[in-house]
This record gives structure tokens, sequence and C-alpha cells, in this order.
């Protein structure tokens, strides 16, 4: 089935899965199974990890770690997987690889945060997702994740902003997929680029899902990690 109909439906799996999996909320699940309460009605509002922290400790806390990276990696892995028995949507020219089918992987990757954001399972009301993003390069390419964590901490260890830091190691995202694809897997340069341009939508979509923390930091009043709220 290597024609555009088998793309369209691999496309479709893996946008199903993406979404389905990401809708799966872990700040939201750990917060009612452990406290039998609603993140999004304490702190700030959102149902995300830094929330979850500030408003229910660390137990929370771990368990929407958990569950958040787990479910992006898993989605991208089960839309790969099934992209490889179908063997339906297989690129070869110029991507390092015989029979690759990553690709499909930066089409979960999109709906996973795309769920994570707009949950189906949830009301619509998500986190930022972040971790979700994070989670891509678990499965993608392991060197990605490293150097984001290594921006990530930077920003932060500087700037005591979670927001500022997740959205700068974000962005960074785009460029780092270039040049690792490129040189360190063989991917041609237009290669590199449509995975680029793949990833870019899950990346701005997180950017996007930052914007009343990018405002506050325009107007200084974002809260740095560890300050308390003011009264």
């Amino acid at each position: 089935m290597h024609n555009a109909l088998g793309y369209i439906v691999s496309i479709l799996i893996a946008a199903a899965i993406g979404y389905l999996f990401g809708s799966f909320n872990g700040g939201i699940v750990s917060v009612r199974l452990l406290k039998h309460e609603d993140i999004r009605k304490f702190g700030s509002g959102n149902a995300g990890l830094t929330n979850v922290l500030r408003c229910f400790g660390k137990a929370c806390g771990i368990c929407t770690l958990i569950i958040d990276l787990g479910k992006g990696a898993a989605a991208m892995a089960l839309a790969q997987f099934v992209g490889r028995q179908l063997a339906w949507a297989p690129l070869s020219e110029g991507t390092g690889d015989v029979h690759d089918y990553r690709w499909l992987c930066y089409v979960a990757a999109i709906f996973a945060v795309l769920g994570h954001v707009f949950p189906i399972w949830h009301g619509f009301r998500g986190g930022k997702g972040v971790l979700v993003g994070v989670s891509v390069f678990l499965v993608i390419n392991p060197l990605t994740f490293v150097i984001l964590m290594a921006v990530f901490g930077l920003v932060l260890g500087c700037s005591k902003y979670v927001s500022l830091a997740s959205c700068i190691a974000t962005l960074f995202v785009i460029p780092v997929t270039v040049v690792l694809e490129h040189f360190v897997r063989g991917a041609y340069w237009s290669v590199s680029l449509i995975y680029a341009a793949l990833i870019a939508v899950p990346v701005f979509l997180v950017v996007y899902s930052h914007r009343e923390n990018i405002e506050r930091l325009k107007n200084g009043t974002e809260r740095r990690i560890g300050e308390k709220k003011a009264q």
C-alpha cells in the first residue's frame, strides 16, 4: 500500500494515537487519585507539573512527571511501531535510514501536545505541553533530549523562571533538530528541514500555551521558582 492513501491513513492513525494518549493528563489524574481534588481549581489553574508541585507536593508531582513523560513517549513509540507493521508510509531517500518511520513520531507528537493542552477526557482544559514535548526526544533523538534539558537547566538556574526556561528550551529544539538530523543521522538538508517543520508545530503550541506567563514576564509579575505567592 505504498501510495497516497497509505500515507494518509498512517497520518490519521498516528494523529489518533497521539491525541488520545496526550489527552490523558498526568496532573489532573494524579491529583484526583491522590488528593481527590481538581488541580485546575488551585494555584494558577494550570494542570501542569509546576502547579501540581506548588499546590500538592512531591508525590503528586512525581506521578505527574511519570505520566506526562510516559504518555508522549508511548504514543510516539506506538505510532512508529504500527507504521512499521503496516509498512504503508516509509520515508527512505535522504533520511539516513532505508525505511524511516520516525516522521510518524513527529505526527503523533503534534497531536499528543494538542491532546495535552485540549484533552478530550478532561473537558478540553489541560496543561501547557512541556513534559509531553520533552518526551518526544526520548523516542526520536535522546541527544536532543539531553541538549534540551541542559538549556532548560541553564536558563532556569540563571533566571529562576520555569516558564522562561520552558519556552527558550522548547524553541531551541527547532535548530537542534536540523543540525542533529543532518550531521548525526545523515539526513539530507531538505529532510532535516521537514522534520524541523513538523516539530515546530508542537513547539509553537507549547509556547502559545505560555502566553499568560509571557505577559507576566513582560510585566515583571511572573513568580520565580521557590517564590511565595504575594498575599
